[in-house]
């Protein structure tokens, strides 16, 4: 019987699809990567969605993200993409969270009740919390390194943490992530070496995108990378909900 789920099946066969209509995802962040992953995710046959992120889009946002219109510029990211998400799938199970995920809130988030956990976060302290989150109810988890400041998006490799060269977000996890005893740890990143931005002269334009963290610059982006690292995650998402075997983090 075809359904829209038809040629995905040919691939993965009914029992995946299954697996995929009853698991739940937690994706952390619904920016330029984290929105291409629930796009890919809810088309891929996903049942059940977390959608956390305090954002609203802004202008600055509509040259990746796939959130971003003219017409969705001042909402909230997260409930322009449920809204989407139902468009494609409607039996989908959306969950909205308009808020930003740190280590004083994480005690909120039903960790033990996640399938997989996909951190496309900014900041490294609510980086390092999801992993440790992931950890201790033993969810897999998938996160994404540096993606600004690239042009090329055949760069992008999938790794474990330790193995990662080149990104300077990946060299500071790295860093933390051995403080803190953790062995191994599945993630994305680019191995194209970073571009020095030009000088901003955007006046205050990037001020909401900004609002969880004061960064110490604002980095370059383009449709075409953030939206490669987005898809790749998805793809192992699928995988390993429905073929591998997610052991992908270890403490000592």
């Amino acid at each position: 019987m075809s359904d829209q789920f038809s040629r995905t099946r040919l691939l993965l066969g009914d029992e995946a699809i299954k697996k995929l209509h009853m698991s739940r995802v937690a994706v952390f962040g619904i920016g330029g990567v984290g929105g291409y992953v629930c796009e890919a995710l809810v088309r891929s046959g996903v049942g059940k969605f977390d959608l956390i992120d305090d954002d609203k889009v802004c202008l600055s946002n509509l040259n990746r993200q796939i959130v971003a219109t003219t017409k969705t510029v001042g909402r909230y990211k997260a409930d322009v993409m449920r809204e989407r998400m139902l468009d494609i799938y409607p039996e989908a199970d959306i969950t909205v969270r308009k808020c930003f995920f740190l280590p004083e809130n994480a005690d909120e988030f039903p960790f033990d009740d996640y399938d997989y956990v996909v951190d496309a976060v900014d900041t490294v302290s609510a980086k390092i919390e999801l992993v440790m989150q992931a950890k201790k109810h033993n969810v897999p988890i998938i996160s994404c390194m540096g993606a600004g400041n690239k042009l090329d998006g055949t760069m992008f490799r999938v790794a474990d943490i330790y193995k990662t060269r080149m990104c300077p977000l990946a060299k500071v996890m790295r860093s933390e992530l051995r403080k803190r005893g953790v062995k191994k740890l599945k993630v994305v990143y680019s191995e194209e070496e970073p571009i020095r931005p030009a000088a901003d002269t955007t006046d205050g334009l990037f001020e909401e995108e900004n609002k969880p963290a004061k960064r110490r610059s604002v980095p370059g982006s383009v449709a075409f990378v953030p939206s490669v690292a987005g898809l790749i995650i998805a793809g192992e998402v699928v995988k390993d909900l429905t073929v591998n075997k997610t052991e992908n983090f270890e403490i000592e």
